[in-house]
């Protein structure tokens, strides 16, 4: 195996896992079926607003908040209402960010020249209880220079990395089909694509001009924005999580 680790999609969640594998001395393999045009996928379109509580804008604002205050909030908008094994993982991922955005989040970022509005906005507004829907207070800290400013520390860690020659970046390569064997993924299997200019945004061709196998102990799934493949997230979501949960 050439890569130690596989990533599917080269938006903001492929850049910046690709960006902290590298950090590790980890050779990683970038797919994606957009031209490199299309690098940040949909978060460069975005206002780039992100998640933080109890932050210095927020504090500087006389936003009284706390991890306590938002994990009341998530678990009233999340309805964790299935059987236990249902909603495990997502509980798991829900308060592991929770964690994240309260403590170490806003520093990792501005470590890397992320910079934010000293205007705290309050998306996804569930009025004035932490009972229902939504956010009680504001939360949504918006990133100087928007999508592209929260894009760009991280597709310049990811270029660095392609000269290093610890990441490969295949664009145009369309993943169809996630490999497994004795119940553990080992790599993946898709299309190539034929070459397209169009520029970000623009629909591009699916015409197919030749085939792909690629292998790796591990393999990290970014897809789910612009042009992504929901069938084979679908398809091969519940197994991998399960596979994951088993160890």
């Amino acid at each position: 195996m050439e890569y130690d680790v596989i990533v599917v999609g080269a938006g903001l969640a492929g850049l910046v896992t690709t960006s902290e594998l590298i950090k590790g001395g980890k050779k990683v393999l970038l797919l994606d079926q957009e031209s490199e045009e299309f690098l940040g996928g949909q978060a460069w379109w975005s206002f780039g607003g992100l998640f933080l509580v109890d932050s210095p804008e927020q504090r500087r604002l006389g936003i009284k908040d706390s991890l306590e205050l938002a994990r009341q909030d998530w678990m009233g908008s999340a309805g964790f209402d299935r059987e236990e094994d249902e909603d495990y993982w997502a509980k798991q991922w829900a308060e592991a960010y929770l964690e994240f955005a309260a403590g170490e989040k806003r520093e990792w970022l501005h470590s890397l020249g992320v910079r934010f509005f000293p205007v705290v906005g309050w998306a996804e507004r569930g009025g004035y209880l932490a009972e229902g829907h939504g956010n009680s207070v504001p939360r949504f800290h918006i990133v100087w220079g928007t999508g592209p400013g929260i894009v760009q520390p991280f597709e310049k860690a990811v270029r660095d990395g392609m000269e290093k020659g610890l990441v490969d970046y295949h664009p145009r390569h369309q993943v169809d089909e996630l490999l497994t064997a004795n119940g553990a993924v080992i790599g993946v299997q898709g299309s190539i694509l034929e070459p397209s200019g169009v520029k970000r945004g623009e629909s591009s061709s699916r015409t197919v001009v030749g085939e792909f196998t690629y292998n790796a102990p591990a393999v990290v799934v970014c897809s789910g924005g612009i042009g992504a493949n929901f069938d084979v997230v679908r398809e091969n979501w519940p197994n991998a999580l399960e596979t994951h949960r088993k160890g």
